[in-house]
């Protein structure tokens, strides 16, 4: 197929597009950011707002996947190691270390095993950062804080924590400042090809109106409904359909103390997380269910929130019930179907399915995850590069994201420049501006002398200054955006931030 370049307009007036990208999660965004750094021509669209499905329902880590080693997805493992360390360097605002604690139980796997898998995971990447894993005793150490003694070996291994929703928008962010278009509360709603390019039919979700645009590649990273995109644009093709994974989360107040996660191995051979959390909670996930399409929007039932606590049970010394839940919250992951029986078991890599038989081309992206989304959407550029001409190659590995240029990478070092430079704003929110923000702080805070100067509050440590920038930089656009994926103040708010915020933002509801 002839290579055609982003300049070349053709007759309309309207520019066509080289990608036009249908899902504004973590790989859509992902790929964005790519290919608007190569010059190429992007429009993103998304249904509702960013990372509002299953790229803001993760369990916030940028992992290797221990776990993964059992099924020999050695490829998926070591590319996700050397890109743990990628975004640590890229991301220092919003990605940090974090330490798991892995309790040996007498019915757990074997400790030969564990301690294979922790050496294999100590040097399969290219691990710079973060320490190696080591084994310990639990009743004698301070890893062994909040179990309830019934376990007395574990090891202790390195990964990072991340704000999922935020790497998103920052995503994003980088994108349109590279030239790319994105576009929330906008849905596909018709697709056809003419004069070899692809006609879409975009419908503004607050009018209702449709206008169109022509592109010459899709990039289908619809996320669960991916098969659905794909149904569209190729009826009466043999389409590919994802296997569809539920997975689930619950948010209990802090149960035990200390900067350390636990990784719990259940009966089911499954592990569920146990995670610090917002300061004063503890997050713990997540289930694997299979999904079917058209069952609605995805929630934990009672059943896969009875598996949680009961996990939790087994090895902590503060047990919790249904009744301790104070947030839930489920996604679906779009994994690839490779066959197996077992959803637990089916593979967390990504495939990328481009089809060029019937011009113009798709690309549809099924699988991923949050740690491999950078390398996801250079093998996604890769496979796009013969048919469009882009001005450069890969360039992400090593560009920070918005407010990512922190002085010497340092987190807290930034954080004590913050509270030094605006002592009115206090420990609390100078930390949590930092971590969310980065040197972006600066465009929130900006000349405020004392905290009334930056506007209302919400609740939280919510003021007026950080709304508007989310909604002059951030597309948000109702309180949910605001309290549940641009932060997660809506754990500290208060129930009345919500109303205040839609009456602020002239929205009226709570979406």
């Amino acid at each position: 197929m002839e290579r055609a370049h982003a300049s070349d307009a053709g007759a309309s007036s309207h520019p066509v597009y080289d990608l036009l990208i249908v899902g504004g999660g973590i790989n859509g965004a992902g790929i964005a950011r790519d290919a608007a750094g190569r010059g190429l021509r992007v429009l993103l669209v998304e249904a509702d707002d960013l990372a509002s499905h299953t790229s803001s329902a993760s369990t916030k880590l940028v992992h290797g996947g221990l776990r993964y080693l059992e099924h020999y997805e050695l490829r998926l493992v070591r590319e996700a190691l050397a890109e743990r360390e990628r975004l640590m360097a890229i991301a220092p605002h919003i990605i940090w270390p974090l330490q798991f604690v892995l309790p040996q139980p007498p019915d757990g796997r074997p400790e030969w095993l564990i301690r294979l898998g922790l050496l294999i995971y100590d040097h399969l990447g290219a691990r710079k950062a973060l320490p190696r894993s080591f084994g310990v005793s639990l009743p004698r150490s301070r890893f062994g804080r909040g179990l309830n003694g019934q376990t007395k070996k574990g090891v202790v291994y390195a990964d990072c924590w991340v704000d999922d929703a935020r790497l998103v928008v920052l995503n994003a962010m980088d994108a349109a400042a590279r030239g790319a278009t994105i576009r929330t509360r906008t849905r596909l709603a018709t697709v056809r090809v003419e004069d070899g390019l692809w006609i879409a039919g975009l419908r503004d979700a607050r009018t209702g109106a449709i206008d169109e645009v022509r592109s010459r590649v899709v990039v289908n990273a619809a996320g669960a409904a991916v098969g659905d995109v794909l149904a569209v644009a190729r009826p009466g093709g043999a389409n590919a359909q994802p296997r569809l994974v539920k997975g689930s989360h619950i948010v209990v107040p802090r149960l035990y103390d200390g900067p350390h996660a636990f990784i719990l191995q259940n009966p089911d051979k499954r592990v569920v997380f146990a995670i610090p959390y917002e300061e004063r909670f503890t997050l713990i996930g997540t289930t694997d269910v299979p999904w079917r399409a058209g069952q609605g929007s995805p929630r934990i039932d009672a059943e896969e929130t009875a598996y949680l606590c009961g996990s939790v049970n087994r090895y902590l010394a503060r047990r919790i019930g249904p009744e301790d839940v104070v947030h839930r919250f489920s996604g679906v992951r779009p994994l690839y179907d490779d066959g197996r029986a077992d959803s637990a078991s089916v593979t967390r890599d990504y495939v990328l399915q481009l089809d060029v038989e019937g011009s113009p081309p798709i690309l549809s992206v099924f699988g991923g995850k949050i740690t491999t989304h950078r390398r996801l959407a250079e093998h996604a550029l890769e496979k796009l590069e013969p048919l469009l001409i882009m001005e450069s190659g890969p360039w992400t590995a090593t560009q920070t994201l918005p407010g990512g240029d922190l002085p010497r990478g340092s987190l807290a070092g930034f954080t004590q420049e913050v509270r030094r430079r605006w002592p009115f704003l206090g420990d609390a929110l100078a930390a949590r501006l930092s971590r969310s923000y980065g040197t972006r702080t600066l465009a929130i805070v900006g000349d405020a002398t004392t905290l009334s100067g930056l506007g209302e509050h919400f609740g939280g440590g919510l003021y007026a200054a950080e709304v508007d920038y989310l909604v002059a930089h951030e597309w948000a656009r109702t309180a949910e955006d605001i309290l549940w994926r641009r932060s997660k103040l809506g754990l500290h708010a208060g129930p009345n931030a919500a109303a205040a915020l839609d009456r602020y933002l002239g929205t009226g509801v709570s979406a």
